[in-house]
């Protein structure tokens, strides 16, 4: 089963072009999932786990593994649906999200899918506040649903979104008030989390869930007047549906009324990113999410 990442480096250059490769499994039922390859180390049947004391409930057990004690979640119990059964015929996708690695326990693992990203979209109005999807897109005449990965990783362990007394001070010092900064993101948890880390720091956001509807604000503004006098600055997940952080950056710097906005480039994708892609489109700063006294000193630093 790990083969199916072989071909993982050559994934890479997929990155810039819009697209993305899904690796698609199910849980309990027919529903498919899917997760992007790029978040992918490997995949392999669930090996024998070690239950810990004290551990969230959605944790089936640690594995050990090349070395690694990784925790493994269950992403049905994390959805708030019925455990996985007989894990010992089920896999387990090693992932790595925000500077960490865990395995997600899934019943079974289908194939990948090379994919646009315009391919993928916003969830339905319907969905309601309460789901755990980022997007959707349909393969084979059928709904597939990508998870919020962050929204189920913070609830099983929160992250912090508190910015250090230091550069709360410094930031008074500076008084950075003023032009807000827009921020695109299609978690809803990752949004927060930058909002609350910068209105810390006396700075404002201004929200929007994907590469596509942040791009058309933009250029809604630059319609009212010189961007730089209204946007203080972007920070921009690079996975999102209609339009990655890639893309998007590209295309602020192909417009003349927008290519002198700051961007950062701020995403999950902690371990596998591509640094020349990062300076082709031309953002001018990458951090892996989430540690808020980086992002703030970061914005900082821009302003």
């Amino acid at each position: 089963m790990a083969s199916i990442l072989d071909s993982v480096n050559q994934r890479t250059q997929l990155v810039g072009q819009n697209r993305l490769e899904l690796l698609l499994f199910r849980l309990n039922g027919r529903q498919r999932f899917g997760i992007n390859v790029f978040k992918v180390r490997e995949v392999l049947q669930c090996p024998p786990l070690t239950v810990m004391p004290k551990l969230n409930p959605c944790i089936r057990g640690v594995a050990h593994i090349r070395g690694q004690t990784i925790s493994v979640i269950d992403l049905s119990m994390a959805m708030g649906k019925r455990p996985i059964q007989d894990i010992s015929k089920c896999f387990i996708i090693i992932s790595e999200y925000n500077r960490s690695i865990q395995g997600f326990l899934v019943h079974s693992v289908e194939r990948i899918i090379n994919m646009n990203w315009e391919s993928i979209l916003p969830p339905p109005k319907g969905a309601g506040r309460i789901n755990y999807m980022t997007a959707v897109t349909e393969v084979d005449g059928e709904l597939v649903e990508i998870l919020d990965v962050e929204r189920i990783l913070n609830e099983i362990s929160p992250v912090s979104t508190e910015v250090s007394a230091e550069l709360v001070e410094a930031s008074v010092e500076r008084n950075p008030h003023g032009r807000p900064v827009l921020v695109a993101d299609d978690s809803s948890v990752a949004r927060k989390q930058v909002q609350r880390a910068l209105e810390a720091i006396g700075v404002q956001c201004v929200l929007a869930k994907d590469g596509r509807e942040a791009l058309n604000m933009l250029l809604e503004m630059a319609k009212l007047g010189p961007i730089k006098d209204q946007i203080a600055l972007v920070i921009s997940d690079i996975e999102m549906p209609e339009m990655d952080g890639y893309t998007f950056t590209a295309e602020i710097r192909n417009n003349p009324a927008l290519k002198d906005l700051h961007v950062i480039l701020h995403t999950s994708l902690s371990g596998v990113f591509n640094q020349a892609m990062v300076q082709k489109v031309g953002a001018n700063n990458f951090i892996a999410k989430f540690q808020p006294d980086e992002l703030a000193k970061a914005v900082q630093g821009a302003l």
